[in-house]
């Protein structure tokens, strides 16, 4: 009997800012419909404009088996890195997507330097037999981990623009941005920081050193 092929890519968004969630997805594809992807303009969704990825972001549910998204949010991801690395946190969250799944294939970026050593992590963590292709940059080589960023990055994008209706303006949350810095020497100075700073980063500890100097 001949059986579909069904590829499943995965992408997270939001591994390094200080601020708001991270979010990691997986989508679930035919086999054939991967040229569809590249058609239509599916591509690393940070070679996209915010605009381009939510209009493209409809299509690729349209075109998808299924669709999974794990948000974390800030004090989730601090809770977490009491006993895990973030890479495990990430591995952990990609094998309960592959395991909801159950593709044929998978692809997936590493988040380790041995591109290898994380498939095979994963492997185990998820129970499956099934091949997976752990690689660097894999969104410029598969095109349903290019779909799989857009669809985290659009859910994250969205969340923070939620957070900021709450918050403020605290910038894009990433360390090096002064407005994110800013906004949290502003949340230390008044002896609380809110939920949607991840206070295990170090940028958090070391702005905490320089308003007690």
């Amino acid at each position: 009997m001949h059986t579909v092929k069904r590829v499943l890519g995965i992408d997270e968004a939001g591994r390094g800012p200080v601020l708001g969630p991270m979010v990691v997805a997986g989508v679930l594809f035919r086999a054939e419909a991967l040229p569809w992807l590249v058609g239509i303009g599916v591509k690393d969704s940070k070679k996209l404009t915010a605009n381009a990825r939510e209009k493209l972001l409809e299509k690729i549910l349209e075109i998808a088996e299924e669709s999974y998204v794990k948000v974390i949010s800030a004090a989730e991801i601090d809770a977490l890195r009491k006993t895990k690395n973030l890479n495990q946190i990430e591995a952990e969250e990609m094998a309960i997507i592959i395991r909801k799944a159950l593709p044929d294939e998978v692809h997936l970026g590493s988040v380790d330097v041995d591109e290898k050593r994380f498939g095979a992590s994963i492997m185990k963590l998820s129970g499956i037999k099934q091949k997976i292709f752990s690689v660097h940059h894999a969104e410029d080589k598969y095109p349903d981990v290019a779909a799989a960023s857009i669809v985290a990055k659009t859910t994250r994008d969205r969340a923070i623009n939620e957070l900021k209706k709450e918050y403020g303006d605290f910038g894009s949350g990433y360390p090096s941005d002064p407005k994110t810095k800013a906004f949290i020497r502003r949340t230390i100075a008044k002896g609380d920081l809110p939920p949607i700073i991840r206070a295990s980063w170090k940028t958090v500890a070391g702005l905490k050193d320089l308003q007690l100097m």
